[in-house]
């Protein structure tokens, strides 16, 4: 892995792009609620006006892509349908919709008398998002940079860059007909721009990586900005020997198919050894008709399993229509089993057991345990945070999928009538540590 001091220094042109961004960050943060939400308006209606232009150009994206022998995953994440657009456009109305995250009073409370504490959300300042393919991610993200009183710098990959171009002109436009400064979003193109952002702790306050294992993790350790992100998306679905069968089908097969080159799509089916032989003599084939792949350990290719299972099987985001499945003798198996190999993305159990479903849900350590459900609706819309800047799986908040809330912070305001310390030791003033309600 590269050394930090190997990541090349920011040219004169990229500081120039980044101040401009830190600086429109500071005029957005200042302005009321209505006018970001009127800005998110006017960039969809930009979106609209220009989505031919945005079309043309992801299929030129796609062709060259395809050319290039990009993987099926990757083309899957390029590809940007008239439907997907309109989708990602609508998005960016709804995340209007959303309560207003920046300003919001956690804490007020009086510290003693005519000194009054207050705990407020303020937006984060300039994010930087680094992304592979999936161009309807620059809406998502642009959106709710806007929303949140951010400014934001973008990086997509150079499979995409005619699309992102296209994008992020119309969200420019749309955001300086509302009357906000178009600097706001920025959109860099080369790859040594993407790398050379990683050194501009001065200007970029968050990271937020949006692609691979590899990616993730080099982002992680080679810069001094705080990172945002998963490196995996190994999910887990456990089928419990109390399951219903029909419905454990069922989850098991939109998890897996609904959308595979997804993070929250499942990588391994665990299945209790009761209930493996009736289901896997009526999954072989429903997974076989939709050209999924089955991999197992020895349990499950003595059950009619076609490959066999290694060691990286388990460890693997295959983010294409390849299922590992293991059969296990009991639900502390399949919980040793996730707790080793998730990468605490999003793990299910399908049982009719609530107690075997609150012990998985209780004990397995990941960012989202569904119970009865699918894997593919761990999502920020899906959620119903308007859209989102990217799933994150580490422990401490934010964590699961980001939307707005993951997008502020907090600063304490302290207002007084000219209170001084050393009245506390001479006994002029005294602590009241008293909230003060209706916040």
């Amino acid at each position: 892995m590269a050394n930090i001091f190997e990541v090349p220094q920011p040219g004169n042109d990229l500081v120039k792009k980044a101040d401009q961004v830190r600086l429109a960050s500071i005029k957005i943060s200042q302005t009321e609620n209505q006018n970001r939400i009127k800005a998110l308006n006017f960039m969809a209606d930009y979106l609209e006006k220009n989505s031919k232009e945005i079309l043309e150009a992801n299929n030129e994206d796609y062709i060259s892509a395809e050319k290039k022998g990009t993987t099926k995953a990757l083309l899957s994440r390029l590809k940007l349908s008239k439907e997907k657009l309109n989708s990602g456009i609508e998005g960016v109305r709804k995340v209007g919709d959303l309560a207003d995250p920046v300003n919001q009073v956690q804490i007020k409370r009086e510290i003693s008398k005519g000194l009054i504490i207050e705990r407020k959300t303020v937006p984060i300042g300039v994010l930087g998002v680094i992304f592979e393919s999936r161009p309807d991610a620059v809406m998502q993200i642009s959106s709710l940079a806007i929303r949140s009183g951010n400014g934001v710098i973008l990086k997509g990959g150079s499979e995409a860059n005619l699309t992102n171009t296209a994008i992020v002109k119309a969200l420019q436009q749309g955001l300086g007909k509302s009357g906000l400064d178009e600097n706001a979003i920025c959109l860099l193109t080369s790859r040594k721009d993407s790398m050379s952002m990683l050194n501009l702790e001065k200007y970029i306050n968050l990271i937020i990586p949006r692609g691979s294992n590899e990616l993730v993790k080099f982002i992680q350790n080679n810069t001094r900005i705080p990172v945002l992100g998963h490196a995996d998306g190994i999910c887990h679905l456990f089928i419990d020997n109390e399951a219903n069968l029909e419905m454990a089908l069922s989850v098991a097969l939109d998890s897996k198919i609904q959308y595979p080159a997804a993070c929250n799509a499942i990588e391994t089916l665990l299945i209790h050894k009761d209930i493996a032989p009736v289901f896997l003599e009526r999954a072989i084939p429903l997974f076989n008709s939709k050209d999924v792949k089955l991999i197992g350990d020895k349990r499950s290719v003595e059950l009619g399993i076609k490959y066999e299972a290694s060691l990286e099987d388990w460890q693997t985001e295959y983010l294409d229509l390849i299922l590992s499945i293991k059969i296990v003798d009991d639900l502390d198996e399949a919980i040793i089993h996730i707790q080793k190999y998730s990468s605490k993305h999003t793990d299910g159990i399908i049982t009719e057991n609530s107690n075997n479903a609150n012990k998985f849900m209780n004990i397995v350590d990941s960012a989202g345990v569904f119970h009865n459900c699918s894997t593919r609706f761990a999502d920020g819309f899906r959620y119903g945070f308007g859209a989102e800047v990217g799933i994150s799986t580490q422990t401490l908040p934010p964590r699961g999928p980001v939307g707005l809330e993951g997008l502020v912070t907090y600063k304490y305001f302290l207002k007084g009538d000219g209170n001084i310390v050393d009245d506390f030791s001479n006994g002029k003033a005294i602590y009241t540590h008293k909230d003060i309600e209706n916040i």
